[in-house]
């Protein structure tokens, strides 16, 4: 298994810069169900991030970008269900994703609900505000 930086994320689904874009191709094609690349929740954040904040992404494509990373047989995502289910609730529901994925996180590690002092995310299940 080969671990993915959320940087090498960013060149391949932007094609923003040659060189390392072509890299990160080349990377992504060498990846196979035996020998697959590891997407930590942390670069996935991180990816989110800087897609909707320096590539000014819309929710609807950060969605497709997610959803082909669950759905690649040669990646491992660190915890895809809750991830999943993240990513449902941010494509139906107006929150950021990473409050969706703090909820389901907590929710996988069987906390009761997750405080928080942010008040849109206090409304989405699983969350209280403090």
């Amino acid at each position: 298994m080969i671990g993915l930086d959320s940087n090498v994320l960013v060149r391949f689904f932007m094609q923003d810069d040659v060189a390392q874009s072509r890299r990160a191709n080349r990377l992504m094609q060498s990846l196979t169900p035996d020998v697959p690349g590891f997407v930590s929740v942390v670069s996935l954040i991180e990816l989110i991030w800087v897609l909707r904040s320096q590539y000014l992404l819309s929710k609807a494509q950060l969605v497709v970008c997610v959803e082909r990373l669950l759905d690649s047989s040669e990646l491992t995502m660190e915890s895809q269900s809750a991830v999943a289910e993240a990513m449902r609730r941010f494509a139906g529901m107006k929150c950021d994703f990473a409050d969706c994925l703090i909820g389901q996180l907590g929710h996988a590690a069987g906390c009761t609900e997750t405080v928080t002092f942010d008040v849109r995310a206090s409304k989405l299940a699983g969350m209280r505000l403090l």
